[in-house]
């Protein structure tokens, strides 16, 4: 495959963008050498790059398209409202109309507020978290990788730059389906912690009675809880997986497929924490997520559009048969070549990842970068193996095909060494300092 005009398009976007990209997860850095660097258009489950290479994409858009890329019934929405205008100086209908559609799909939701990622919907979360109970300190799951670019996660992280170093000592962190870890610091920290944030699932699913029993531990402390759903919503189940696994939190955090890949962030929860963003009452001095695009009318409509298609569509029922068949495959794959100790399949079929390991059997950067350029040369762009609605038993097949092949490049490397097949520099985790 020739890359030619990526790289040249990619040395321009480092000269104007930080990092080459506006999302790190989408930089230069995360990739090999031979991989395309700017992407054309796409369409279902695959895209073009500026060189004319087709591949078919996982992943897609960092799990906000669940439908597909260009999916018709959503761009004939946005286009329709289009010539209705984008924003307006009062609220518009579409707000209406995607707030009481959102609200009736959402167990336990009684008020939501739109904005335009999930980083800026779980800050607000916290902020309502804080003024509801006067408290300042926060704890997150440490297994979960990411809330939010704002200080208050970000000081956790190796790329805490810019962060003052008062703001370390408010965030602390538990560890999944570790009800104890949770426990230990309520004891720790008394009357101190405002809210706990977690996913309500990622690799590993929740222990029976973990969800609830967290949610028990937070209401005999005093503390809110919020479910980051901007991955499990629209995914893991159409109502979010607070429905699949039965416990609804305070607060509830929804994003990338809730408009199919178009900027759309919800902030939910229980009518006695959002109102404190409302101004009704004199206790109401929240000013919560007030942003000028926030509620822009194309992308509500890209929402009303992909709520309807996932009320009337088997969406979910397919990511998860799409996804078991592409990691029965792909295990399959992995047995025919030995490479059990070295490849892995890990989590739910509607959110595949995948671990690469050395001929020790420890995790490799090195080895993660040469098995995706090798499924690049064959057609397949996967950071995961995240599927979507798009991607048809044919799809699938051909990806199960252009894994076997790189897992032979990758079983002779393990002989011969990874610098002989890797064509560039290993890639580079994305909170790494350089």
């Amino acid at each position: 495959m020739e890359f030619s005009r990526s790289r040249e398009l990619e040395a321009r976007l480092q000269k104007l963008v930080p990092g080459g990209s506006h999302t790190y997860a989408k930089g230069s850095d995360q990739y090999p050498a031979l991989s395309p660097g700017v992407i054309a258009r796409g369409a279902g489950c695959r895209v073009w790059d500026v060189d004319g290479n087709q591949f078919i994409e996982y992943g897609m858009g960092l799990r906000a398209v669940t439908l597909g890329h260009a999916y018709p019934p959503v761009v004939e929405a946005v286009r329709a409202s289009l010539s209705l205008g984008t924003n307006f100086t009062r609220p518009s209908l579409t707000e209406l109309e995607c707030a009481a559609a959102f609200l009736e799909l959402i167990d336990g939701a009684e008020m939501v507020k739109f904005t335009k990622d999930g980083s800026t919907a779980n800050s607000a979360a916290l902020k309502l978290a804080r003024a509801h109970t006067g408290r300042e300190d926060v704890a997150i799951c440490g297994d979960h990788p990411f809330f939010s670019y704002d200080d208050w996660f970000f000081c956790t992280t190796n790329m805490d730059g810019g962060i003052p170093h008062w703001v370390h000592d408010q965030t602390v962190r538990f560890k999944y389906n570790d009800l104890a870890s949770l426990k230990k610091l309520f004891a720790e920290r008394p009357g101190r912690i405002a809210a706990v944030f977690l996913e309500p699932a990622r690799i590993d699913e929740p222990a029976p009675g973990y969800l609830q029993a967290v949610k028990d531990l937070c209401r005999a402390e005093g503390a809110v809880l919020v479910f980051d759903e901007t991955i499990t919503g629209f995914r893991w189940h159409a109502q979010g997986a607070q429905k699949l696994y039965g416990v609804v939190p305070d607060l509830s955090v929804f994003g990338k497929a809730l408009a199919n890949g178009f900027s759309l962030s919800a902030l939910c929860g229980r009518r006695e924490l959002m109102r404190l963003g409302s101004k009704e009452r004199p206790q109401d001095n929240v000013f919560l997520l007030s942003t000028t695009h926030g509620a822009e009318t194309p992308s509500l409509a890209a929402a009303l559009a992909t709520m309807k298609i996932y009320r009337s569509e088997p969406v979910v029922e397919t990511l998860h048969r799409q996804g078991s068949r592409l990691a029965e495959g792909v295990r399959q794959a992995v047995a025919r070549h030995g490479l059990g100790r070295q490849i892995t399949v890990v989590g739910r079929a509607c959110n595949l990842f995948y671990g690469t390991a050395d001929a020790d059997g420890k995790p490799s950067q090195a080895f993660r970068s040469l098995f995706l350029q090798e499924i690049i040369r064959r057609g397949v762009i996967g950071p995961s193996f995240v599927v979507s609605y798009s991607h048809s038993d044919a799809d699938i097949d051909q990806t199960v095909q252009a894994v076997d092949g790189a897992l032979a490049v990758y079983a002779r490397a393990l002989s011969d060494g990874v610098e002989r097949h890797l064509v560039g520099p290993p890639s580079r985790h994305v909170f790494e300092r350089r």
